[in-house]
């Protein structure tokens, strides 16, 4: 099978060790407790890659049939959709040992895994042609017969970036990023001393800005103070010396803005509008600070107001997208969705990001709404077919909701972003949540006092108050 870089290069895989290998540069990224399929395509007689599609591994057995099922079809579909049917398919499990374990033990656990993602890709007429267990540094093939081939203890991995793979992804430019886990970190909310004084400030903040938002020309006045006060700390951040590494850039992130700003930020943000007019920071200068800080307001919504993370997250997200990083923008969009199921930008957005759209007749709607021209007709879509991901947001999140799957058509939420909207009509469902159960333990949130008004800010809401059935 070919792998083709960036540029013209291309490099072949013919070992399972090879395909073990190259996991990462498939993805651009160390998938952890995942299962993941890579599509195969027949060209000139040999196979060339495809579209991937990642699910985390559910942690009942009960559930891996199904989640098996929605990797399978979620993949075939969306090639499809691409004119693009795979011929064949490589299926990955991959799971770091339990204490206690050992690779070989995750292998031997994950046996039913690999056999039944290899039946549902068998009953849509995909075979499977290898596949691999990766785990503590090794892996296993479930598909070679010849015991000398692959030993019970595994064969050891490569040591990272040494292959013949590894050099080209490095000379084209592409890079692993660590692992999703390290990426998710960035926007998960702060959970040390410094938590209790922010939501000490977006309890006050919400006192405050709540009658005024409820007011509807007091809430006009927060929309034009959130914006005036969000380009205030783009152009701070966009000053600050830079430093080197994710974990130091965004602790130098947090110093540059106090815990009353974020509450301000952060409780304004909750206004459909407001958010849709700071989506226009996605290019250009302003987008990389911009994007500093939707990761560092996302990081505040602290302890009853992680609901209130779903549009810092969905503004990281496009940005991140809109920049060209779909590993990011796929993963602060999902996390969006785990904070609120129904928040209907961030769900337009997964979709759109996951299937392919091209970002810049997005890009075109989000500039005309900001000059309130008329945006220019959309190119087609570019059939590239991106890495698809449904993986829970963090390790006690129920996980995320399968967007487009609750019966709401992306058109039925024209009050969104109509553009945008009209855009995504008919954009197909991407790989979804792998835990059917979390469907059904989603509670569906009772909307606030300005409901009417769309999304509504939900700092109409103080975090904290029971809600009545």
């Amino acid at each position: 099978m070919t792998h083709h870089s960036e540029t013209t290069e291309q490099v072949t895989l013919r070992t399972p060790a090879e395909l073990a290998d190259a996991l990462p540069y498939l993805l651009g990224y160390r998938p952890e407790d995942s299962m993941v399929l890579v599509a195969v395509h027949d060209s000139g007689g040999k196979g060339r890659f495809g579209g991937r599609a990642r699910l985390g591994i559910p942690a009942q057995e009960e559930d891996w049939e199904e989640a098996a099922r929605q990797l399978a079809r979620g993949l075939v579909t969306s090639s499809e959709r691409r004119g693009a049917r795979p011929e064949r398919l490589v299926a990955y499990v991959c799971q770091e040992p339990a204490p206690g374990e050992r690779g070989r033990d995750v292998k031997r656990r994950l046996a039913r895994l690999a056999h039944l993602l290899r039946i549902q890709c068998g009953d849509l007429d995909v075979p499977v042609i290898e596949a691999l267990c990766v785990s503590d540094g090794r892996y296993w093939s479930y598909c070679c017969p010849v015991a000398d081939c692959c030993p019970e203890d595994g064969t050891p991995m490569g040591l990272p970036g040494t292959s013949v793979l590894a050099a080209a992804a490095t000379y084209a430019g592409i890079q692993v990023r660590g692992t999703l886990r390290e990426l998710r970190a960035r926007l998960q909310p702060w959970e040390a001393a410094a938590a209790r004084e922010q939501e000490a400030a977006l309890d006050a903040g919400g006192l405050a800005l709540v009658p005024r938002i409820l007011d509807e020309a007091g809430r006009a006045e927060v929309a034009e103070e959130t914006i005036v006060l969000a380009e205030r700390v783009i152009r701070r951040l966009a000053a600050a010396t830079p430093v080197a590494g994710a974990f130091p850039a965004d602790l130098r992130d947090d110093g540059l803005i106090g815990h009353d700003e974020a509450a301000r930020l952060i409780l304004g943000l909750q206004d459909r509008g407001t958010r849709d007019r700071a989506a226009a920071w996605m290019e250009g200068d302003e987008a990389a600070p911009a994007l500093r800080l939707w990761r560092a307001l996302a990081r505040r919504c602290v302890g009853p107001y992680a609901e209130h993370a779903a549009p810092p997250l969905t503004l990281a997200g496009w940005v991140a997208w809109s920049t060209g990083d779909e590993l990011e923008a796929r993963e602060a969009l999902a996390m969006a969705l785990g904070a609120d199921p129904d928040y209907l930008f961030a769900r337009l957005l997964h979709q759109a990001c996951n299937e392919g759209l091209d970002v810049e007749s997005i890009r075109r709607c989000l500039r005309a709404a900001r000059t309130g021209g008329a945006p220019a007709a959309e190119p087609a879509r570019d059939g590239v077919a991106p890495a698809q991901d449904g993986v829970a947001p963090a390790a006690d999140a129920p996980g995320v909701t399968e967007p487009g799957r609750d019966g709401m058509a992306p058109a039925a939420a024209a009050s969104e972003t109509p553009e945008l909207a009209g855009r995504l009509e008919g954009v197909a469902d991407p790989v979804g949540e792998p835990d059917p159960a979390a469907r059904i333990r989603r509670r569906r949130r009772l909307r606030s006092a300005l409901a009417a008004a769309g999304d509504g800010p939900r700092a109409a809401r103080v975090p904290g108050q029971r809600r009545r059935p």
